[in-house]
């Protein structure tokens, strides 16, 4: 029988493999979708526990874009361990357990009617390609979307077949940079937070969502508030030391916060009263 997956599901849902594509030498990106018809309802950025028996469970941000009951879903999984290894030798048919969808996502009632700033290192894109294409199906609720990606070489760069559609599409402006270039790379070299000379922003109407490696987040923040963002309107995932996704074993504690229900977004506001959330 057809039924919404709760948020609050403990157990795994069976989901299938329909669709694997290889988006860089460490990259892929799953369709997957659940069995006996079940549908799926999440926001942009959340994220879910996906398991494989006798490997284990791992957290895995959610790519896809919610439209709402959703049969499919998409993840974004780099190769890092045991988990993700074994995930990455799945092909079409194979069987996965989820959990989820867990996490507060970002604040949509917060960005729309302003501009909105997306600042993605690396693998930061793939939970904000989810956020970038539910803006872009909404676009009469939004001004300006500024979209900043970087990444560590250009055969790094992740969903570039998309990305070639977002640069074309005259609602969004776009900036990409890489740490190291080939000769055959004709945009930005450098570190992210150099694209901010290229773009002119508003800091009374603007929000920003930053997702990228740990060692991104100072700096861009940095930019933000020179620029004159309020603390408060800087928005970062810390999406760190995941185990259960419900705030029962302790792992991803932060100062009384549970990163897998507070979080994984938070507020510069709030993250800047927390020790060694950044």
């Amino acid at each position: 029988m057809n039924g919404v997956l709760p948020p609050s599901n403990l157990i795994p849902t069976v989901a299938t493999v329909t669709d694997v594509q290889e988006l860089t030498g460490l990259e892929k990106l799953f369709t997957l979708r659940f069995d006996g018809g079940r549908s799926f309802v999440y926001r942009p950025c959340q994220f879910v526990m996906v398991s494989l028996p006798g490997i284990g469970e791992a957290p895995i941000s959610l790519s896809s874009t919610p439209v709402g009951g959703d049969e499919t879903i998409e993840l974004c999984v780099r190769t890092a361990g045991n988990l993700t290894g074994a995930l990455h030798r799945l092909a079409v048919g194979d069987r996965v357990g989820i959990r989820g969808p867990y996490g507060n996502g970002f604040p949509l009632e917060k960005i729309a009617g302003k501009d909105l700033l997306i600042v993605a290192g690396g693998l930061g894109l793939a939970p904000l390609r989810s956020l970038i294409n539910y803006v872009r199906r909404r676009r009469e609720e939004y001004k300006r979307v500024i979209l900043l990606i970087g990444a560590k070489r250009p055969e790094d760069i992740l969903f570039r077949d998309e990305l070639g559609r977002w640069e074309d599409d005259p609602s969004l402006e776009v900036q990409i940079t890489v740490d190291v270039a080939e000769p055959a790379w004709q945009r930005h070299v450098g570190v992210i937070t150099g694209l901010f000379r290229y773009v002119d922003l508003d800091p009374l109407n603007m929000v920003a969502a930053v997702v990228g490696p740990p060692v991104m987040y100072r700096f861009v923040i940095n930019e933000l508030l020179r620029k004159g963002i309020f603390e408060g309107n800087i928005y970062l995932s810390l999406e760190r030391r995941m185990r259960c996704g419900i705030g029962k074993c302790g792992h991803c504690q932060l100062n009384g916060i549970y990163l897998c229900q507070d979080g994984p977004v938070l507020s510069y506001m709030a993250l800047k009263k927390l020790q060694e959330a950044l």
